[in-house]
């Protein structure tokens, strides 16, 4: 297997203030550090009309006026956004990004090969799914830092047969030479309201669920990482009891995983606001094997919300929220409805 380049760091490095303004306290001396992190691009479209998929109004034609230069201010906004996450912590920023709402795989080629972010050399892996806007879920990763063993899309069979949504990706690899499985997810919207589309996600946390298990019977002690837009908040029946995440890291046994991100939404943080509401729908779950570790091989430093000024609306009526594209028809050149969110996982260097 190649050997992987750690990311060297000391105590010192880690000093740094944290977007609330206090001082993080230093992990470990002689680590490495790895940021993961997930990001929902907020309808990352081309500008073609696909056949078969309703993207007709991310077109010239169509009610955004997607045309070229949109496009590329898009691409532009995004890669510089990318760029920057996790830089406090890490000169190489996120090794692992998972990314949501985009179209197609070559909008990702055109994104990785933006001047921002174009020296990572971040690879794809993404498969074309069935959601009838044409948008998937994908992994970008610096293969520098991350090697790829094997990668699968599962898909949502719902007793709705006319139900499309987005696939779930897995991805397995390694990590600062240890083996870790990735799933990325979207999980189907709250359209029509939250009750009437909570068994549609219900159905999906337990296929991630199912997943879940596949990974445990083969390695019981599989480092495991959910992440996505799950379009529930961590407290939901989705997440909470059909997945199992748990908010306590104390309470998660063998087998079982942590919901990093349920303490953050407990404050009042999240990662999207809607109704004068926060919520934590961008979720990052570990498994026990990365937060409790018997060897201290690889777990879990610290986790953020990824909420720096540039990526906020700075006035109007959603001053405070996310800067996103469009709101009520109008474009506003901004990044996505979306916050990032990262863990940071570490490594005792020998």
């Amino acid at each position: 297997m190649k050997k992987l380049v750690p990311i060297l760091f000391t105590a010192l490095i880690f000093m740094v203030g944290c977007s609330s303004g206090k001082i993080e306290k230093a992990p470990p001396v002689n680590v490495s550090v790895s940021p993961v992190a997930f990001y929902n691009l907020e309808n990352l479209f081309d500008t073609i009309d696909q056949p078969n998929v309703n993207d007709i109004e991310f077109t010239p034609q169509g009610s955004m006026k997607w045309g070229t230069m949109k496009y590329m201010a898009k691409l532009e906004r995004m890669s510089y956004a990318l760029s920057q996450i996790a830089l406090d912590h890490s000169p190489v920023g996120a090794v692992i990004i998972g990314v949501s709402e985009l179209e197609n795989r070559g909008v990702l080629e055109d994104l990785v090969k933006q001047p921002a972010i174009r020296n990572r050399s971040y690879e794809i892996v993404h498969y074309d799914g069935p959601d009838r806007r044409g948008v998937d879920v994908a992994l970008l990763y610096n293969p520098k830092y991350f090697i790829v063993t094997n990668s699968k899309s599962y898909r949502l069979q719902s007793p709705d047969t006319a139900f499309r949504t987005r696939d779930q990706l897995m991805v397995s690899g390694y990590l600062q030479d240890e083996k870790v499985h990735i799933i990325v997810n979207h999980w189907p919207s709250r359209s029509g309201g939250e009750l009437r589309s909570r068994p549609k996600r219900n159905e999906a946390a337990a296929l991630t669920r199912s997943i879940v298990d596949s990974l445990f019977r083969i390695e019981p002690k599989a480092r495991i990482i959910v992440m996505g837009d799950l379009n529930d908040d961590p407290h939901n029946e989705s997440v909470a009891t059909i997945l199992g995440a748990k908010e306590n890291k104390e309470e998660v046994k063998p087998g079982e995983l942590y919901n990093v991100f349920w303490k953050t939404h407990r404050r009042g943080i999240g990662s999207l606001a809607y109704n004068d509401q926060w919520n934590m729908f961008d979720q990052i779950i570990l498994s026990h094997e990365l937060v409790n570790p018997g060897d201290k091989k690889l777990y879990l430093w610290k986790s953020e919300i990824f909420n720096r000024a540039f990526l906020i609306q700075q006035e109007g009526a959603y001053k405070g929220t996310p800067l996103r594209t469009h709101a009520g028809g109008v474009w506003l050149n901004g990044y996505s409805d979306h916050f990032p969110t990262i863990v940071y996982l570490i490594k005792a260097l020998k």
